[in-house]
């Protein structure tokens, strides 16, 4: 029988008289592979956190069996040596003074996979890092002889690696069997079962409403025939029986329609399925850009102080198109789009372009609006569409009146990125859109760019969104671009 790695009993967590986590019984086993998804809030972090004991539960016990890692994406890397031989595949200096976050990533995995635990907690470990660096992880988490928990945004390292699913909704764990794929199956079959058991409902109770008004219309029959005339009363010896007859009668019928009533009321609920809308970020006609290539580069070389990330090249961006930039971390992805961005030497613009440029950074907004108010004054959409774009990244119910200087840093860059779609642009450049976004919100993302009608130039080391989303891929390598027609 396999061993219990972590077991958590009747655990409650509360923050600020808020129940964040209510679970009766969980338990990981030796060799789990569980998977940790929900909304950015829900408790994702709360409950790796409780796991590895830095959170300690409202009421309830967590029992920790065995020795254990844990990797939280926000922390630096330690002064813990690692595995020379893990940093060389990784291209990583240990002592190095200044590391870029994918190098700071990739340091704290070499520490992590250097030592042997009996299991592995991990919260986000793929953000910021290159496709060589999550194949470098994947390697190591495939063969590892553990437990392993993870919280992670990348679909695809998600299928990969786990063979259950923890979903995190409204403060309860929901437990799916099979990879991510294999749980968004089941997810889709839980939401035409409720399609049809919402439909059966709406059947049911207009079945029964008219059941009731046709025994009530028929009391009322029965009330009007036993009132008659003197003249007709007198003409009916037997009349006191037949009014006593109907009287009975009518009483049986609203007994009946009351009955209906009931039933009615004891009819189980059952909600409608929310079906995300359809949209369209439509341009204005004065936006509307021409050239069959708004941007173009002829022989750019790009290099910051000595370092040539770029050498001679040249490339035609498709108007309309959707462009993933890709390469590894260094090769010069976010330093192109800044160039693209400033309009530096070697790139040529269309003369009527209009850039929205989302760049890799914490977002603060200083002016005293609302979450509703900054996009509206930023957009000439009407007001339906605009709540239905920030209720896609999430913003929900009273989060549209916050003040946009209260926002946390993954609401800041879910604003930032409405604000970008729906504003006076017709070229958007995006640097790592999906880094700080939970699934939920990057395929609200992947909805935006399918909607958007203008140019989108994005740099993403996540192979399932650049494979939904692209249809044009360069790959920079060795100071060149590579391109690819991605095929849908």
């Amino acid at each position: 029988m396999e061993q219990i790695s972590f077991e958590i009993n009747n655990v409650e967590l509360t923050y600020l008289d808020k129940v964040v986590l209510k679970m009766d019984r969980l338990a990981v086993h030796q060799w789990d592979r569980i998977g940790i998804v929900g909304r950015n809030g829900a408790g994702k972090s709360s409950l790796i956190k409780l796991l590895a004991g830095l959170v300690q539960p409202s009421s309830g016990k967590v029992h920790r069996h065995v020795e254990y890692g844990y990797f939280e994406q926000i922390d630096a890397p330690t002064a813990e040596e690692a595995d020379p031989a893990l940093l060389g595949r990784l291209a990583v200096p240990q002592h190095a003074d200044q590391l870029s976050g994918g190098e700071q990533t990739k340091l704290k995995l070499a520490q992590m996979f250097t030592h042997y635990y009996e299991a592995l907690l991990m919260d986000e470990p793929t953000t910021h890092l290159d496709q060589g660096g999550i194949s470098f992880s994947l390697d190591e988490l495939w063969y590892y002889y553990g437990a392993l928990i993870l919280i992670s945004h990348d679909r695809a390292v998600l299928d990969e690696l786990v063979t259950t699913i923890w979903e995190v909704h409204d403060g309860k764990v929901h437990v799916y069997s099979g990879n991510y794929s294999a749980y968004l199956a089941q997810k889709q079959l839980e939401r035409e079962q409720q399609s049809q058991a919402h439909e059966q409902f709406i059947k049911e109770k207009s079945r029964l409403e008219k059941a009731a008004q046709e025994k009530m219309k028929r009391a009322e029959k029965i009330a009007q025939a036993g009132s008659m005339s003197k003249r007709e009363s007198k003409a009916k010896p037997n009349s006191m029986v037949e009014t006593k007859s109907k009287g009975t009668s009518q009483k049986a019928v609203h007994r009946a329609a009351k009955a209906i009533e009931q039933r009615m009321e004891k009819l189980q609920e059952v909600e409608a399925v929310h079906a995300e809308k359809q949209m369209v970020f439509r341009q204005s006609k004065a936006l509307a850009l021409h050239n069959k290539f708004p941007i173009m580069a002829d022989r750019l070389t790009l290099q910051v102080e000595d370092n040539v990330l770029l050498n001679e090249v040249s490339f035609q961006l498709p108007l309309g198109k959707k462009i993933a930039i890709t390469g590894a971390n260094g090769s010069g992805k976010s330093t192109l789009l800044q160039h693209i961005a400033n309009s530096g030497a070697g790139v040529t613009l269309s003369p009527k372009a209009k850039i929205g440029y989302f760049r890799q950074m914490s977002y603060q907004f200083t002016s005293d609006e609302t979450v509703l108010e900054f996009v509206k004054n930023r957009s000439e959409y009407e007001e339906g569409f605009l709540r239905g774009v920030l209720h896609s990244m999430q913003f929900v119910g009273s989060d549209i009146r916050k003040s946009v200087r209260s926002l946390s840093g993954g609401e800041a860059i879910r604003l930032q990125l409405c604000q970008l779609f729906l504003g006076e642009y017709n070229i958007l450049l995006l640097d790592e859109p999906t880094n700080f976004l939970d699934i939920h919100a990057i395929e609200a993302l992947e909805r935006f760019i399918a909607a958007y009608e203008g140019t989108i130039i994005f740099v993403s080391h996540d192979k399932k969104f650049v494979t939904h989303v692209a249809d044009l891929q360069f790959n920079i390598m060795d100071k060149k671009m590579v391109s690819t027609v991605i095929s849908s």
